[in-house]
């Protein structure tokens, strides 16, 4: 049986590769394979044409940094995940399957067993698929030999992790059964750990120097006393089975590696008989989830993402909206409650007041370490990472609404207006995660003391920075939603969307242009930056002349926004969906 399973699986992929293949017939595919595989060429395969110089089994590594640390540390690591998976879910064992093999295997005569052998055949292939892209990334830093060390290593962690969280759901389940409750596992296993945590930190009380203040301000010293207490005390034999999983992955050579593996072997094979001697009844619950999976795509085709086949508590309105007004606020409104799932009212609470607590608590006693440099540099690269990547994040709009798109059209609304509602909203979430960030980084930039970076021209820059931030992304969220507009039968969405190295090239194609599309866009405002600095800089400080001429780059910013909202809105009046095919 398990021959036909695999049969069975094969011949799905062979089909799934030959409908790939005849699609290259249409040119939005072939050319998005062509720079596809342009990129997974250059990004991966071209170095496994190139000869490694030496055994290439040093590279890539952190010289100067005992490698049983990394063997510790990714044993800790494997505990915390192993641990969330014995505390956190409370249902029944359910196998995922389709509808079709709820329908063809279940009424089958076919054992409990064999079921779980399908399933973990199953998941063989997306682990395999995994650890081929790791290991085409380990080659890109070594020799063959790394390679392969590192491919086996990570398909080592990885098959035992499913096998693992496959034989805890089918022993939670024969918990629940004999009447062990949800609430009461969990008590026992917080016991334990909590028992365990106080071992440790008695024995490392007694054992190593006390963590002082002072010791807090050195991240070296913090590390120092993190590999004291793994590599030494309760925490070294505590974690010596999760080691033996880790530690194929972080050997020097083959020899070292065919070592290793025989006890990482041995702790999967433990793993697979404890999940293939498992008589638990699952097929109730997996016919539950399955029915769940099939309603879920079903919402997804079908646009309505909140839904999902879940059962969903009323989404909270962001603000209460006033029976007269303007229809761009409605919009908002309207958009705003959909992207309830993915950015709440308590989630940015909770954010604004731990980036408070943080900034203020951490100002005080971070004396002269470089932690606020760090934090200051860390905020703005997150900054600088969310202008450019934020809205492929954020798709609040024509993006979400492409299957809805015939009930916008009957909006009695002119299409500017219907534009900048859609636009809108992710220009405010994106924007508000943005301000935040700047004003972490500007109480963090305060602290650093530097001379040629005084408080004033600091708080300059922030206030510079804030101004520009929504208008800048106001014009990049444009970009996109023109090109969905423009060509929607290109566009990804749903679970409909291609995928594969074709689909990946689509996505590079629209990324560069719309970077070339908004540099154009940008050149302008930059122009009207430069020149307003350059001339107030004569006669003032650049403190105090960065926000002015911020906010005349920002209004030309907003004049050119202001082009391609009705650029935009003429595109959605015009716009046809039955006359693209998205296949």
């Amino acid at each position: 049986m398990t021959t036909a399973f695999a049969y069975l699986l094969l011949v799905s992929w062979r089909n799934r590769f030959i409908t790939r293949f005849k699609r290259l017939k249409q040119p939005k595919y072939l050319f998005g394979a062509i720079v596809g595989g342009i990129y997974f060429y250059v990004y991966f395969f071209q170095w496994i044409f190139r000869s490694p110089s030496g055994n290439g089994l040093s590279k890539g590594g952190f010289s100067g940094i005992d490698p049983a640390l990394f063997e510790l540390m990714g044993a800790a690591i494997l505990a915390l995940f192993i641990l969330s998976v014995w505390i956190f879910p409370s249902k029944r064992a359910a196998l995922t399957f389709t509808e079709a093999e709820v329908a063809f295997l279940f009424p089958a005569p076919i054992s409990r067993r064999t079921l779980i052998h399908f399933k973990l055949l199953r998941s063989q292939l997306a682990i395999l698929i995994t650890v081929c892209f790791l290991a085409l990334f380990s080659a890109r830093f070594g020799s063959w030999a790394r390679t392969l060390i590192h491919a086996g290593g990570y398909w080592v962690v990885l098959s035992t992790l499913s096998l693992h969280s496959l034989g805890a759901s089918l022993e939670r389940t024969r918990l629940l059964d004999r009447g062990l409750t949800n609430w009461r596992r969990r008590f026992i296993v917080l016991a334990l750990v909590s028992g365990v945590a106080a071992w440790v930190i008695l024995w490392a009380r007694q054992a190593l120097p006390p963590l002082t203040a002072a010791d807090m301000e050195s991240f070296e010293s913090v590390v120092n006393y993190g590999e004291s207490l793994l590599t030494s005390g309760p925490l070294l034999y505590l974690l010596a089975p999760f080691r033996l999983m880790v530690t194929p992955r972080f050997t020097p050579d083959l020899l070292s590696f065919a070592l290793a593996l025989g006890p990482a072997l041995l702790v999967l094979l433990l793993h697979y008989l404890w999940v293939v001697r498992s008589n638990v009844a699952f097929e109730e619950a997996s016919l539950e989830a399955s029915q769940k999976l099939a309603e879920r795509v079903a919402a997804v085709r079908a646009g309505n993402w909140r839904a999902a086949g879940k059962k969903q508590k009323p989404a909270r309105a962001p603000f209460k909206l006033r029976a007269l007004g303007s229809p761009v606020i409605a919009l908002l409104w309207k958009n705003l409650i959909g992207a309830g799932s993915i950015v709440s009212a308590r989630f940015i609470l909770i954010m604004v007041a731990v980036a408070l607590g943080v900034s203020f608590g951490v100002r005080g006693g971070a004396g002269s370490s470089g932690l606020p440099a760090g934090i200051a540099l860390m905020a703005t690269l997150l900054m600088v990472w969310s202008l450019f990547f934020g809205p492929q994040v954020l798709r609040q709009d024509f993006r979400r609404e492409i299957p809805q798109m015939d009930m916008l059209k009957v909006l009695p609304m002119p299409g500017w207006q219907i534009a900048l509602g859609q636009v809108l909203t992710p220009t405010v979430l994106l924007t508000g995660v943005q301000w935040l960030l700047v004003f972490v980084a500007v109480i963090f930039a305060t602290q650093i003391g530097a001379e040629d970076l005084p408080v004033k021209l600091i708080v300059g820059i922030g206030i510079s920075v804030a101004m520009l931030l929504p208008c800048l992304n106001l014009v990049s969220l444009i970009i996109p939603n023109a090109a969905v507009l423009l060509f929607p039968s290109w566009f990804q969405t749903g679970k409909d969307a291609p995928q594969g190295i074709e689909a990946t090239g689509q996505r590079i194609i629209f990324a560069l242009g719309q970077l070339l599309a908004l540099i154009l866009a940008v050149v302008p405002a930059a122009g009207v930056f430069a020149i307003f600095f350059f001339i107030l800089q004569i006669g003032f400080p650049v403190w105090a002349v960065l926000p002015v001429a911020s906010l005349a780059a920002a209004i030309g910013l907003l004049i050119t926004a202001g082009f391609g909202v009705y650029f935009l809105g003429r595109l959605f009046e015009r716009f046809d969906l039955s006359n693209e095919s998205p296949t």
